[in-house]
């Protein structure tokens, strides 16, 4: 009996090896697409994002980053101009309008000093930081003490009564003689050159109901006299009070300069 020797099969087509190996290529092909396309991606972004900063800016368009809903017509330079203009004019209407109130004030105060006789102890000068009120120590004040005498009433209700009708910002500062003083309230001059102007804007708040963001209190001791401090009668003239109603256009009016 013969047998035949049966041949082994003959694999048709590519190895089988030849699967993984496609397979592995073609995944790594396609993440190396991946990559590119990713890469080409930022690239593009990035230039995109640089040439919108070095061409204009935000804020060029609108005053907030965040884009309003209803965005209006741009301004023209017409338009800008005209409220320049506008803002110009109300500027120097309401310069007008101070110093005729300055000047109503100073000539309301002297007429009051002519009619009280008080030319001899309360001066009013017109600088340019504004109406100057200067009163001696003893129209307010006894000799070393900042309590307000009761005849200094019915001056300072006057001048509260102007103060009441322009909305000027009003500087008070103390001044003494260069002789020294040194009590338990007021170790030096400065304590009590303080105190005195305190005492008076004391008087406008409590008494007349004025605003007090509208008063400033300086002491300056006896650093800023208008007289030698030699004499009696010059040592009268350093130991004083001046209310200053402040002109809005005297820049530092309001720091003490």
């Amino acid at each position: 009996m013969n047998y035949k020797r049966r041949r082994p099969p003959v694999n048709q087509g590519a190895p089988k090896w030849m699967v993984t190996f496609s397979d592995l290529i073609t995944l790594i092909l396609v993440f190396f697409i991946l990559l590119f396309s990713m890469s080409q991606i930022d690239n593009l972004k990035f230039r995109a994002l640089a040439d919108s900063f070095s061409e204009k800016s935000i804020l060029d368009f609108q005053p907030s980053i965040v884009e309003y809903e209803q965005p209006g017509e741009p301004i023209s330079e017409k338009e800008v101009n005209s409220v320049q203009d506008s803002k110009q004019e109300t500027e120097a209407n309401f310069s007008d309008s101070s110093a005729d109130s300055l000047l109503v004030i100073m000539e309301e105060v002297q007429a009051f000093l002519e009619k009280e006789g008080l030319q001899d102890v309360v001066v009013a000068n017109r600088t340019e930081r504004g109406v100057v009120l200067v009163l001696q120590e003893q129209v307010l004040f006894e000799t070393g003490e900042a309590t307000l005498l009761h005849g200094a009433t019915p001056f300072l209700e006057k001048v509260s009564t102007l103060l009441q009708n322009i909305p000027n910002f009003v500087k008070v500062e103390g001044h003494t003689d260069n002789r020294p003083i040194k009590t338990y309230r007021y170790p030096s001059n400065w304590e009590l050159s303080t105190a005195r102007a305190s005492s008076v804007i004391r008087y406008f708040i409590e008494n007349e109901g004025l605003d007090p963001k509208r008063f400033t209190a300086v002491g300056y001791g006896e650093t800023r006299p208008v007289a030698p401090n030699d004499r009696e009668e010059n040592w009268q003239k350093n130991r004083r009070v001046e209310i200053i109603i402040s002109d809005p256009d005297f820049q530092g009016a309001e720091v003490g300069q």
